[in-house]
């Protein structure tokens, strides 16, 4: 099993949050899905903002959050606005 914080994008804080959300690995969290992840972290932490979401998109899918495709980002800012 592969540290959640070996992922791109993933640093301490956001690894300690994912693991109080029962995301405890990489794997765990490539299966879950960004998605999934950041719906159970805006639940658990209210605070957590469009910027985390393209974090987790990032470490899914190995690319730098500020990379990410336009297209995507549109996307997931849909799933973001779901919580305003």
């Amino acid at each position: 099993m592969t540290e959640l914080a070996s992922l791109r994008n993933i640093g301490q804080e956001l690894e300690k949050k994912l693991k109080a959300v029962d995301i405890t690995t990489a794997e765990e969290l490539i299966k879950v899905g960004s998605e999934e992840a950041f719906i159970r972290l805006k639940l658990r932490y209210p605070q957590v903002c469009l910027v985390h979401l393209y974090a987790l998109e990032g470490a899914v899918t190995d690319v730098e959050y500020n990379q990410l495709p336009e297209d995507v980002k549109q996307r997931l800012k849909a799933v973001s606005d779901t919580f305003i």
